[in-house]
Protein backbone atom coordinates (compact mmCIF):
# COMPACT_ATOMS: atom_id res chain seq x y z
CA UNK A 1 0.00 0.00 0.00
CA UNK A 2 1.51 3.08 -1.18
CA UNK A 3 0.86 6.86 0.60
CA UNK A 4 -1.86 7.64 -2.16
CA UNK A 5 -3.98 4.63 -1.73
CA UNK A 6 -4.52 5.71 1.65
CA UNK A 7 -6.59 8.12 0.65
CA UNK A 8 -8.44 6.49 -2.02
CA UNK A 9 -12.37 5.32 -1.18
CA UNK A 10 -11.79 2.73 -3.92
CA UNK A 11 -11.17 -1.16 -3.77
CA UNK A 12 -10.51 -3.13 -0.70
CA UNK A 13 -8.29 -3.76 1.93
CA UNK A 14 -7.46 -6.45 4.15
CA UNK A 15 -7.82 -7.30 7.64
CA UNK A 16 -3.80 -7.50 8.00
CA UNK A 17 -3.13 -4.22 6.31
CA UNK A 18 -6.39 -2.54 8.21
CA UNK A 19 -5.17 -3.54 11.41
CA UNK A 20 -1.43 -2.51 10.61
CA UNK A 21 -2.26 0.78 9.17
CA UNK A 22 -4.42 1.54 11.95
CA UNK A 23 -2.15 0.66 14.85
CA UNK A 24 0.40 3.12 13.23
CA UNK A 25 -2.11 5.49 12.60
CA UNK A 26 -3.56 6.11 15.92
CA UNK A 27 0.61 6.01 16.95
CA UNK A 28 1.18 8.75 14.80
CA UNK A 29 -2.18 10.59 15.76
CA UNK A 30 -1.46 10.36 19.51
CA UNK A 31 2.09 11.00 19.82
CA UNK A 32 0.75 14.32 17.50
CA UNK A 33 -1.69 15.23 20.43
CA UNK A 34 0.69 15.12 23.15
CA UNK A 35 2.99 17.19 21.09
CA UNK A 36 0.09 19.75 20.66
CA UNK A 37 -1.17 19.57 23.77
CA UNK A 38 2.50 20.44 25.18
CA UNK A 39 2.88 23.45 23.07
CA UNK A 40 -0.24 24.84 24.86
CA UNK A 41 1.11 23.80 28.01
CA UNK A 42 -1.03 20.95 28.67
CA UNK A 43 -1.29 17.12 29.57
CA UNK A 44 -3.01 14.60 27.45
CA UNK A 45 -3.40 10.64 27.60
CA UNK A 46 -5.80 8.00 25.79
CA UNK A 47 -8.69 9.02 28.28
CA UNK A 48 -8.54 12.87 26.83
CA UNK A 49 -10.01 11.54 23.56
CA UNK A 50 -13.64 10.87 25.55
CA UNK A 51 -13.10 13.89 27.38
CA UNK A 52 -10.65 16.44 25.97
CA UNK A 53 -11.09 19.09 28.61
CA UNK A 54 -11.16 19.16 32.37
CA UNK A 55 -13.97 21.78 32.13
CA UNK A 56 -16.01 19.46 29.09
CA UNK A 57 -19.18 20.26 31.22
CA UNK A 58 -18.45 24.16 30.45
CA UNK A 59 -18.76 24.22 26.28
CA UNK A 60 -20.67 27.05 26.17
CA UNK A 61 -18.09 29.31 27.65
CA UNK A 62 -14.83 28.19 26.54
CA UNK A 63 -11.79 30.64 27.23
CA UNK A 64 -10.13 31.39 24.02
CA UNK A 65 -7.37 29.39 25.28
CA UNK A 66 -10.04 26.18 25.52
CA UNK A 67 -11.51 27.21 21.76
CA UNK A 68 -8.11 27.05 20.37
CA UNK A 69 -6.68 24.30 21.85
CA UNK A 70 -9.19 22.17 20.85
CA UNK A 71 -9.86 24.02 17.72
CA UNK A 72 -6.02 22.88 16.97
CA UNK A 73 -6.36 19.15 17.86
CA UNK A 74 -9.79 18.91 15.76
CA UNK A 75 -8.18 20.33 12.41
CA UNK A 76 -4.63 18.02 13.16
CA UNK A 77 -7.27 15.38 13.67
CA UNK A 78 -9.34 15.73 10.06
CA UNK A 79 -6.36 13.87 7.71
CA UNK A 80 -6.58 10.84 10.08
CA UNK A 81 -10.65 11.04 9.89
CA UNK A 82 -10.19 10.88 6.39
CA UNK A 83 -8.20 8.15 5.87
CA UNK A 84 -9.77 6.17 9.05
CA UNK A 85 -12.73 6.53 6.69
CA UNK A 86 -11.69 5.60 3.91
CA UNK A 87 -9.97 2.56 4.88
CA UNK A 88 -12.61 1.18 7.33
CA UNK A 89 -15.10 1.68 3.71
CA UNK A 90 -12.48 -0.32 1.83
CA UNK A 91 -12.80 -3.40 4.64
CA UNK A 92 -16.28 -3.36 5.16
CA UNK A 93 -16.57 -3.92 0.95
CA UNK A 94 -13.55 -6.54 1.67
CA UNK A 95 -15.57 -8.35 4.62
CA UNK A 96 -18.98 -8.59 2.27
CA UNK A 97 -20.38 -5.65 4.64
CA UNK A 98 -22.45 -2.83 3.43
CA UNK A 99 -20.75 0.24 3.49
CA UNK A 100 -23.00 2.37 5.39
CA UNK A 101 -21.72 0.99 8.58
CA UNK A 102 -18.99 3.04 8.18
CA UNK A 103 -20.69 5.43 10.33
CA UNK A 104 -20.07 3.46 13.50
CA UNK A 105 -16.32 4.85 13.02
CA UNK A 106 -17.58 8.07 15.12
CA UNK A 107 -20.05 6.07 17.38
CA UNK A 108 -17.83 6.73 21.57
CA UNK A 109 -17.18 3.41 22.54
CA UNK A 110 -18.71 1.27 20.27
CA UNK A 111 -16.26 1.78 17.61
CA UNK A 112 -13.23 0.22 19.20
CA UNK A 113 -15.34 -3.05 19.06
CA UNK A 114 -16.22 -2.22 15.67
CA UNK A 115 -12.69 -2.07 14.73
CA UNK A 116 -11.60 -4.86 16.49
CA UNK A 117 -14.36 -6.64 14.96
CA UNK A 118 -12.80 -5.47 11.44
CA UNK A 119 -9.49 -6.91 12.15
CA UNK A 120 -10.99 -10.34 12.82
CA UNK A 121 -13.61 -10.81 10.12
CA UNK A 122 -12.15 -12.63 7.32
CA UNK A 123 -12.80 -11.47 3.87
CA UNK A 124 -16.10 -12.62 1.82
CA UNK A 125 -17.28 -11.63 -1.79
CA UNK A 126 -20.58 -9.25 -1.86
CA UNK A 127 -22.95 -8.31 -4.87
CA UNK A 128 -21.13 -4.94 -6.15
CA UNK A 129 -24.20 -3.68 -7.00
CA UNK A 130 -24.99 -3.50 -3.38
CA UNK A 131 -21.74 -1.63 -2.87
CA UNK A 132 -22.65 1.94 -3.63
CA UNK A 133 -26.38 1.92 -2.53
CA UNK A 134 -27.28 5.14 -0.21
CA UNK A 135 -29.79 1.71 1.86
CA UNK A 136 -28.16 -1.10 3.93
CA UNK A 137 -31.11 -3.25 2.72
CA UNK A 138 -32.24 -2.13 -1.34
CA UNK A 139 -34.16 -5.92 -1.71
CA UNK A 140 -35.77 -5.56 1.85
CA UNK A 141 -36.98 -2.12 1.10
CA UNK A 142 -37.94 -2.48 -2.73
CA UNK A 143 -41.26 -3.74 -1.71
CA UNK A 144 -41.53 -1.30 0.96
CA UNK A 145 -40.60 2.28 -0.65
CA UNK A 146 -43.62 2.77 -3.84
CA UNK A 147 -41.97 4.06 -6.84
CA UNK A 148 -44.48 6.52 -7.37
CA UNK A 149 -43.75 9.87 -6.99
CA UNK A 150 -46.54 10.68 -4.37
CA UNK A 151 -46.35 7.49 -2.95
CA UNK A 152 -42.69 7.73 -1.86
CA UNK A 153 -43.18 11.04 -1.21
CA UNK A 154 -45.99 10.00 1.31
CA UNK A 155 -43.99 7.39 3.64
CA UNK A 156 -40.75 9.55 3.02
CA UNK A 157 -42.38 12.00 5.25
CA UNK A 158 -44.87 9.68 7.62
CA UNK A 159 -41.85 8.03 8.03
CA UNK A 160 -39.52 10.33 9.09
CA UNK A 161 -42.04 12.16 11.01
CA UNK A 162 -42.74 8.98 13.65
CA UNK A 163 -38.47 9.01 13.67
CA UNK A 164 -38.73 12.83 14.45
CA UNK A 165 -41.66 12.17 17.34
CA UNK A 166 -39.10 8.84 18.90
CA UNK A 167 -36.94 11.10 19.04
CA UNK A 168 -37.78 14.19 20.25
CA UNK A 169 -39.51 12.25 23.24
CA UNK A 170 -36.23 10.79 23.87
CA UNK A 171 -34.36 14.27 24.13
CA UNK A 172 -37.10 15.91 26.19
CA UNK A 173 -38.95 13.07 28.41
CA UNK A 174 -35.74 10.75 28.66
CA UNK A 175 -33.06 12.88 28.67
CA UNK A 176 -34.70 16.46 29.64
CA UNK A 177 -32.11 17.92 26.92
CA UNK A 178 -32.93 20.85 25.28
CA UNK A 179 -29.59 21.13 23.13
CA UNK A 180 -28.11 21.14 19.44
CA UNK A 181 -29.23 17.42 19.28
CA UNK A 182 -32.74 18.53 19.27
CA UNK A 183 -32.68 21.93 17.32
CA UNK A 184 -30.25 21.24 14.64
CA UNK A 185 -28.55 17.59 14.19
CA UNK A 186 -32.49 16.31 14.18
CA UNK A 187 -34.16 18.43 11.56
CA UNK A 188 -31.04 18.54 9.64
CA UNK A 189 -31.09 14.81 9.75
CA UNK A 190 -34.63 14.40 9.36
CA UNK A 191 -34.58 16.65 6.20
CA UNK A 192 -31.80 14.45 4.80
CA UNK A 193 -33.34 11.16 5.63
CA UNK A 194 -36.60 11.69 4.20
CA UNK A 195 -35.76 12.60 0.53
CA UNK A 196 -33.11 9.38 0.74
CA UNK A 197 -36.28 7.51 1.14
CA UNK A 198 -38.61 9.72 -1.54
CA UNK A 199 -35.18 9.39 -3.84
CA UNK A 200 -34.62 5.49 -3.21
CA UNK A 201 -36.62 3.95 -6.66
CA UNK A 202 -35.03 6.90 -9.15
CA UNK A 203 -33.73 10.39 -8.72
CA UNK A 204 -36.18 13.51 -7.86
CA UNK A 205 -36.21 17.39 -8.36
CA UNK A 206 -34.82 19.49 -6.37
CA UNK A 207 -38.40 21.50 -5.23
CA UNK A 208 -39.79 17.75 -4.64
CA UNK A 209 -37.13 16.95 -2.02
CA UNK A 210 -37.27 20.61 -0.39
CA UNK A 211 -41.00 20.21 0.06
CA UNK A 212 -40.32 16.47 1.17
CA UNK A 213 -37.21 17.68 3.73
CA UNK A 214 -39.97 20.26 5.32
CA UNK A 215 -42.98 18.48 5.64
CA UNK A 216 -41.75 15.74 8.42
CA UNK A 217 -40.98 19.21 10.41
CA UNK A 218 -43.74 20.52 9.82
CA UNK A 219 -45.81 17.47 10.68
CA UNK A 220 -43.31 17.13 13.84
CA UNK A 221 -44.75 20.23 14.95
CA UNK A 222 -48.17 19.18 14.62
CA UNK A 223 -47.75 15.39 16.40
CA UNK A 224 -46.23 17.31 19.76
CA UNK A 225 -49.21 19.73 19.90
CA UNK A 226 -51.32 17.00 18.98
CA UNK A 227 -50.13 14.45 22.36
CA UNK A 228 -49.69 17.60 24.44
CA UNK A 229 -46.04 17.62 24.69
CA UNK A 230 -45.19 20.83 23.43
CA UNK A 231 -47.42 23.76 23.20
CA UNK A 232 -47.66 26.43 20.22
CA UNK A 233 -45.29 29.03 21.48
CA UNK A 234 -42.31 27.02 21.43
CA UNK A 235 -43.16 25.57 18.79
CA UNK A 236 -43.49 29.08 17.03
CA UNK A 237 -39.74 29.91 18.54
CA UNK A 238 -38.05 26.99 17.23
CA UNK A 239 -39.69 27.17 13.73
CA UNK A 240 -37.43 30.02 12.86
CA UNK A 241 -34.38 27.70 13.51
CA UNK A 242 -35.49 24.00 12.63
CA UNK A 243 -37.14 25.18 9.28
CA UNK A 244 -33.92 26.06 7.44
CA UNK A 245 -31.89 23.33 9.09
CA UNK A 246 -34.38 21.00 7.73
CA UNK A 247 -33.92 22.26 3.90
CA UNK A 248 -29.93 22.56 4.26
CA UNK A 249 -30.49 18.46 5.22
CA UNK A 250 -33.06 18.44 2.22
CA UNK A 251 -30.53 20.13 -0.07
CA UNK A 252 -27.44 17.79 1.07
CA UNK A 253 -30.14 14.70 0.66
CA UNK A 254 -30.97 15.89 -3.32
CA UNK A 255 -27.01 16.21 -3.73
CA UNK A 256 -26.73 12.33 -2.34
CA UNK A 257 -29.14 10.97 -4.80
CA UNK A 258 -28.21 13.13 -7.82
CA UNK A 259 -24.70 11.92 -7.05
CA UNK A 260 -25.74 8.17 -6.72
CA UNK A 261 -28.25 7.97 -10.12
CA UNK A 262 -25.82 9.93 -12.06
CA UNK A 263 -22.67 8.18 -11.02
CA UNK A 264 -23.49 4.66 -10.17
CA UNK A 265 -21.23 2.75 -7.75
CA UNK A 266 -20.24 6.22 -5.98
CA UNK A 267 -20.46 5.77 -2.06
CA UNK A 268 -23.11 7.85 -0.34
CA UNK A 269 -22.88 6.59 3.31
CA UNK A 270 -24.67 10.29 4.64
CA UNK A 271 -27.96 8.77 4.36
CA UNK A 272 -27.18 6.66 7.45
CA UNK A 273 -26.62 10.32 9.38
CA UNK A 274 -30.01 9.50 10.84
CA UNK A 275 -27.92 7.12 13.78
CA UNK A 276 -25.73 10.11 14.35
CA UNK A 277 -28.92 12.13 16.32
CA UNK A 278 -29.44 9.45 19.72
CA UNK A 279 -25.36 9.13 20.12
CA UNK A 280 -25.27 12.99 19.70
CA UNK A 281 -28.31 13.38 22.03
CA UNK A 282 -26.40 11.15 24.42
CA UNK A 283 -23.32 12.79 24.56
CA UNK A 284 -25.08 16.09 25.58
CA UNK A 285 -26.71 14.78 28.33
CA UNK A 286 -23.61 12.94 29.32
CA UNK A 287 -21.29 16.06 28.91
CA UNK A 288 -24.06 17.92 31.11
CA UNK A 289 -23.75 21.06 29.30
CA UNK A 290 -23.24 24.14 31.78
CA UNK A 291 -25.11 27.06 30.18
CA UNK A 292 -24.02 30.76 30.72
CA UNK A 293 -25.67 33.17 32.65
CA UNK A 294 -27.36 35.88 30.82
CA UNK A 295 -27.82 39.71 31.47
CA UNK A 296 -30.54 41.85 30.43
CA UNK A 297 -30.63 45.59 31.27
CA UNK A 298 -33.67 47.93 30.94
CA UNK A 299 -33.37 51.87 32.41
CA UNK A 300 -36.12 54.60 32.19
CA UNK A 301 -36.18 57.78 33.00
CA UNK A 302 -39.16 58.86 35.85
CA UNK A 303 -40.30 62.19 36.80
CA UNK A 304 -40.12 62.34 39.79
CA UNK A 305 -37.43 62.11 43.03
CA UNK A 306 -35.48 58.83 44.08
CA UNK A 307 -37.49 58.50 47.28
CA UNK A 308 -40.76 58.10 45.68
CA UNK A 309 -39.11 56.15 43.39
CA UNK A 310 -37.78 53.44 45.79
CA UNK A 311 -41.20 53.39 47.87
CA UNK A 312 -42.63 51.71 44.45
CA UNK A 313 -39.81 49.43 43.49
CA UNK A 314 -39.24 47.11 47.06
CA UNK A 315 -43.30 46.96 46.65
CA UNK A 316 -45.46 48.22 43.66
CA UNK A 317 -49.11 47.94 43.56
CA UNK A 318 -51.69 45.47 41.12
CA UNK A 319 -50.43 46.22 37.57
CA UNK A 320 -53.57 46.35 35.24
CA UNK A 321 -54.09 43.41 32.81
CA UNK A 322 -51.30 43.02 29.78
CA UNK A 323 -52.63 44.19 26.46
CA UNK A 324 -49.37 42.80 24.66
CA UNK A 325 -50.08 39.42 22.40
CA UNK A 326 -46.81 38.22 23.80
CA UNK A 327 -48.52 37.92 27.37
CA UNK A 328 -51.67 37.10 26.23
CA UNK A 329 -50.65 34.00 24.47
CA UNK A 330 -48.98 32.70 28.12
CA UNK A 331 -45.53 34.01 28.37
CA UNK A 332 -45.73 34.77 32.20
CA UNK A 333 -45.96 38.65 33.25
CA UNK A 334 -45.65 40.58 36.46
CA UNK A 335 -48.64 40.91 38.41
CA UNK A 336 -47.57 43.22 41.54
CA UNK A 337 -44.76 42.72 44.18
CA UNK A 338 -45.04 42.08 48.02
CA UNK A 339 -41.90 42.97 50.75
CA UNK A 340 -42.19 41.01 53.75
CA UNK A 341 -39.78 43.26 56.26
CA UNK A 342 -36.87 45.59 55.59
CA UNK A 343 -33.38 45.57 55.14
CA UNK A 344 -31.16 42.70 54.06
CA UNK A 345 -32.61 39.69 54.60
CA UNK A 346 -36.23 41.08 53.90
CA UNK A 347 -38.08 38.71 51.17
CA UNK A 348 -39.69 40.19 48.27
CA UNK A 349 -42.60 38.21 46.30
CA UNK A 350 -42.62 39.19 43.01
CA UNK A 351 -45.53 38.02 41.74
CA UNK A 352 -46.45 36.66 38.11
CA UNK A 353 -49.39 35.09 36.62
CA UNK A 354 -47.67 31.30 36.97
CA UNK A 355 -46.44 32.06 40.35
CA UNK A 356 -44.53 33.97 42.35
CA UNK A 357 -40.97 34.72 42.49
CA UNK A 358 -38.75 34.46 45.76
CA UNK A 359 -36.52 37.03 45.86
CA UNK A 360 -33.93 37.34 49.34
CA UNK A 361 -32.68 40.85 49.62
CA UNK A 362 -28.83 40.81 49.32
CA UNK A 363 -28.21 44.86 49.28
CA UNK A 364 -31.00 47.46 51.13
CA UNK A 365 -29.28 51.06 50.18
CA UNK A 366 -32.52 53.26 50.65
CA UNK A 367 -33.14 54.87 47.67
CA UNK A 368 -30.25 54.40 45.93
CA UNK A 369 -30.26 50.14 44.81
CA UNK A 370 -32.14 46.92 45.86
CA UNK A 371 -29.86 43.69 44.90
CA UNK A 372 -31.95 40.22 45.44
CA UNK A 373 -31.22 36.71 44.79
CA UNK A 374 -34.22 34.47 43.35
CA UNK A 375 -34.39 31.19 45.19
CA UNK A 376 -37.99 30.32 43.65
CA UNK A 377 -38.81 30.45 40.19
CA UNK A 378 -42.44 29.95 38.81
CA UNK A 379 -42.88 28.36 35.21
CA UNK A 380 -41.60 31.21 32.59
CA UNK A 381 -45.19 30.36 31.00
CA UNK A 382 -48.38 28.55 30.37
CA UNK A 383 -48.41 26.64 26.85
CA UNK A 384 -51.10 27.89 24.50
CA UNK A 385 -52.73 24.84 23.87
CA UNK A 386 -55.77 22.50 22.65
CA UNK A 387 -55.84 20.99 25.68
CA UNK A 388 -56.97 22.67 29.65
CA UNK A 389 -53.39 22.04 30.66
CA UNK A 390 -49.64 20.45 29.65
CA UNK A 391 -46.48 19.84 31.82
CA UNK A 392 -43.98 20.74 29.22
CA UNK A 393 -40.68 19.32 30.30
CA UNK A 394 -38.97 22.76 29.12
CA UNK A 395 -41.54 24.68 31.58
CA UNK A 396 -39.42 23.16 35.04
CA UNK A 397 -35.63 23.91 35.53
CA UNK A 398 -35.18 25.42 31.70
CA UNK A 399 -35.07 29.40 32.02
CA UNK A 400 -34.07 30.01 35.48
CA UNK A 401 -33.91 33.80 37.02
CA UNK A 402 -30.23 34.43 39.25
CA UNK A 403 -30.76 37.51 40.70
CA UNK A 404 -32.14 41.07 39.92
CA UNK A 405 -31.33 44.64 41.06
CA UNK A 406 -33.46 47.88 40.81
CA UNK A 407 -30.36 50.97 40.38
CA UNK A 408 -31.99 54.29 41.70
CA UNK A 409 -29.77 57.59 39.93
CA UNK A 410 -30.54 61.20 40.75
CA UNK A 411 -30.78 63.22 38.01
CA UNK A 412 -31.50 66.85 37.75
CA UNK A 413 -34.96 68.50 37.91
CA UNK A 414 -36.19 66.27 40.80
CA UNK A 415 -35.60 62.98 37.83
CA UNK A 416 -34.94 59.48 38.21
CA UNK A 417 -32.85 57.09 35.97
CA UNK A 418 -34.23 53.72 37.00
CA UNK A 419 -32.82 50.86 35.86
CA UNK A 420 -33.81 47.20 35.88
CA UNK A 421 -31.26 44.17 35.63
CA UNK A 422 -31.97 40.49 35.71
CA UNK A 423 -29.62 37.66 35.75
CA UNK A 424 -31.02 34.56 34.41
CA UNK A 425 -29.79 30.96 32.34
CA UNK A 426 -31.59 28.70 30.43
CA UNK A 427 -30.54 25.39 29.21
CA UNK A 428 -31.72 25.77 25.85
CA UNK A 429 -29.10 25.19 22.61
CA UNK A 430 -28.07 26.77 20.63
CA UNK A 431 -27.72 29.42 23.50
CA UNK A 432 -27.46 32.59 20.52
CA UNK A 433 -31.01 31.66 19.17
CA UNK A 434 -32.57 30.93 22.08
CA UNK A 435 -31.38 33.97 23.78
CA UNK A 436 -33.07 36.37 21.24
CA UNK A 437 -36.15 35.17 22.50
CA UNK A 438 -35.51 34.91 26.15
CA UNK A 439 -33.40 38.37 26.10
CA UNK A 440 -36.73 39.89 24.54
CA UNK A 441 -38.73 38.73 26.40
CA UNK A 442 -37.03 39.65 29.99
CA UNK A 443 -36.72 42.94 28.31
CA UNK A 444 -40.24 43.16 28.21
CA UNK A 445 -40.99 41.68 31.60
CA UNK A 446 -38.79 45.03 32.59
CA UNK A 447 -41.00 47.36 30.86
CA UNK A 448 -44.22 46.47 31.97
CA UNK A 449 -43.07 46.96 35.61
CA UNK A 450 -40.46 49.88 35.05
CA UNK A 451 -43.50 51.68 33.15
CA UNK A 452 -46.25 51.02 36.43
CA UNK A 453 -43.21 51.88 38.73
CA UNK A 454 -43.00 55.16 36.87
CA UNK A 455 -46.60 56.09 36.42
CA UNK A 456 -46.99 55.60 40.35
CA UNK A 457 -43.92 57.67 41.60
CA UNK A 458 -45.39 60.41 39.13
CA UNK A 459 -49.04 60.05 40.58
CA UNK A 460 -47.94 59.80 44.04
CA UNK A 461 -45.20 63.14 43.29
CA UNK A 462 -48.38 65.08 41.57
CA UNK A 463 -50.52 64.42 45.24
Amino acid sequence: MGFKDLWRWEGKVSRGMYALVGLIGFAIKHNLDRVIAWRFGRHWDIFNYWVPLDRIARLAELSRGDAVFLGTILLASLPFVWIGVSLTVRRLRDAGLPVWLACLFFAPVLNLVFFAALCILPARAAEQSTEARPWPGPRTLDRLIPRSLWGSAALAILLTAVLGLALTLLATVVAKNYGWGLFVALPFCLGLFSVLVHSYHEPRKLGSCLAVALAPVVLLAVALLAVAVEGVICLAMAAPLAAPIALLGGVLGYQIQWHYWSRPKVEALLSVVLLFVPGFMGFEHAAGLEPPTLQVRTAMDVNAPPEEVWREVIAFSQIAEPKELLFRAGIAYPIRAEMQGRGVGAVRRCIFSTGPFVEPIEVWDEPRLLKFSVTENPPPMEELTPYGHIDAPHLHGFLVSRGGQFQLTELPGGRTRLEGTTWYRHTLWPTAYWQIWSDSIIHRIHLRVLRHIAIQAEKNRAH
